[in-house]
C-alpha cells in the first residue's frame, strides 16, 4: 500500500509538470527550446521509472487473487448502473469517474469528463461554493449537501429545471492514496410530484433517445460544407469572404461566429454574428489581439475545442473588464486558424461559440470546421 501511495503521488507530480510544459506553447519560438528539453526528460522519466513501477504494482495486484478482482468488477458495474448521477471527485473537484446517469445529466462523455474539473459544467455563481464544499469534505470535515445550478439550462419542453441537489461524502477506496469525494446529483423538479398510484410502474432509469442518427448528422455536415463552398465561390472580393462564411455558419451551426483576419500591423475583427445585444456589440469592438485563444491559433496553428471551458478569460474581456465567455454564457467553443494547408502563416482565426442547452461541439464537427477554415483561407488568398 505504501508503494502504491508513493507511486500515486509521483504520478500526480508528473501530471502537474506536464501541465506546466503545455503552457510553454505560448512562449516565443526562441524560448521554447528549454521547454522541449524538459519534455524529453519527462518522457525518459516515464519510460525508465514510472512504467516499470506500474508493471510491478500491477503484477502484485494480480497476485492478490481473482476474488478481489470480481468484487471490484461488481462494484464498478453497480456504480455505472445506479439510476442517479454519481461522480467520484478529488479534493479539487476534478472528475475521477462518471457513471452513465452523470454523463446524461451533464451532457458530456465519461472519457472527456475524466481529468477535468466538474465546476466547468456548473453555473458561474455555483462554482466557488461547490469547490469549497468538496475540499471541506475531502479534508474530513463531514458530509455536505448543497444546491447548485447547471451551466446548461434544461431543454425546451422539459419540466426539470437547471437546479441540482448535490450530496457529498468522503470515501477511501482500496488502493487510492488519498480520500476522494462521492458526489450524488439529483435534478430539482419545477412541479412538486403528486401521489403515486399503487399500480404505477416505477422506472429506475430511461436513457434518452438521440434526436438524430449518426448518418443524419454526417449528412448535415456535408450539406454545411457544400453550402460554404458555394458561398465562397460566389464571393466577389476578399472583404466579402468573412461575412459570407459567417452567414453560413450562424444559427444552424453556432450561436456565435467570430472571424478575425491578419492585417498589416495586427489583427482585425472582420465578422461577428450573434443575437443582438450589448454583449455582441462589446465583442465586435474587442481587440482580437487581447484574445489568448485567437492569438494562439494564429501563432501556433493549434485548434482549440472546449466543452464547458474552465478558463473564463480564454476569449479575453470586454470593455468593462468582464470575461466574454461568462457574459455570453458559453457552454462549448471551437477555434481554428485560417490556414490554407500550404505551410504559410495563418491568415486569421475562426471562432465558434455555442451557448445554453445547445449540444456541445464534437470531434466530427471540429474536423469539418477545420476544412471550412482551410477553404476560407484559400478564398482569402486566391482573391
Amino acid at each position: 500500500m505504501a508503494q502504491a501511495e508513493e507511486f500515486g503521488a509521483e504520478l500526480a507530480d508528473f501530471r502537474r509538470r506536464v501541465e506546466e510544459l503545455r503552457s510553454a506553447r505560448a512562449l516565443p519560438d526562441a524560448e521554447q527550446l528549454p521547454a522541449l528539453d524538459a519534455a524529453l526528460f519527462e518522457l525518459q522519466h516515464v519510460a525508465e521509472v514510472l512504467w516499470p513501477r506500474y508493471e510491478e504494482l500491477a503484477a502484485e495486484r494480480h497476485q492478490g487473487g481473482r476474488g478481489e478482482h470480481r468484487e471490484h468488477q461488481l462494484l464498478r458495474t453497480l456504480f455505472q448502473r445506479l439510476p442517479v448521477a454519481v461522480a467520484l471527485l478529488d479534493r479539487d473537484g476534478v472528475v475521477r469517474r462518471f457513471n452513465f446517469a452523470a454523463t446524461q445529466l451533464f451532457g458530456v462523455r465519461a472519457g472527456y469528463a475524466t481529468g477535468r474539473s466538474l465546476t466547468g459544467s456548473l453555473a458561474h455563481d455555483s462554482r466557488a461554493v461547490f469547490r469549497s464544499q468538496v475540499a471541506a469534505v475531502a479534508r474530513g470535515e463531514g458530509d455536505r449537501s448543497l444546491v447548485v445550478h447547471l451551466l446548461r439550462p434544461p431543454e425546451r419542453g422539459r419540466r426539470a429545471s437547471g437546479e441540482l441537489r448535490a450530496t457529498l461524502t468522503a470515501l477511501r477506496p482500496p488502493g487510492e492514496p488519498r480520500t476522494v469525494v462521492l458526489a450524488v446529483f439529483q435534478r430539482g423538479a419545477a412541479v412538486a410530484p403528486g401521489p403515486v398510484a399503487p399500480d404505477t410502474p416505477v422506472v429506475l432509469h430511461a436513457a434518452p433517445h438521440p434526436d438524430l442518427t449518426e448518418a443524419t448528422r454526417n449528412a448535415e455536415l456535408l450539406d454545411l460544407l457544400d453550402e460554404m463552398t458555394a458561398a465562397l465561390i460566389l464571393a466577389d472580393s476578399p472583404k466579402d469572404v468573412p461575412q459570407r462564411a459567417a452567414d453560413v455558419l450562424y444559427g444552424r451551426f453556432a450561436d456565435w461566429v467570430v472571424i478575425d483576419v491578419v492585417v498589416p500591423g495586427g489583427l482585425r475583427r472582420a465578422a461577428v454574428l450573434a443575437s443582438a445585444g450589448r454583449v455582441r456589440d462589446a465583442v465586435a469592438e474587442q481587440n482580437p489581439a487581447s484574445c489568448p485563444m485567437v492569438v494562439d491559433a494564429i501563432r501556433h496553428g493549434g485548434e482549440t475545442l472546449r466543452v464547458h471551458p474552465d478558463d473564463p478569460e480564454a476569449f479575453g474581456r470586454d470593455a468593462t473588464g468582464a470575461p466574454v465567455l461568462v457574459r455570453a454564457e458559453v457552454s462549448s467553443l471551437l477555434c481554428v486558424p485560417l490556414a490554407d494547408g500550404r505551410g504559410g502563416p495563418a491568415l486569421g482565426a475562426l471562432t465558434l461559440l455555442r451557448t445554453g442547452g445547445r449540444r456541445a461541439f464534437e470531434l466530427a464537427e471540429a474536423g469539418v470546421v477545420d476544412r471550412i477554415a482551410r477553404h476560407i483561407a484559400l478564398a482569402l488568398r486566391g482573391l
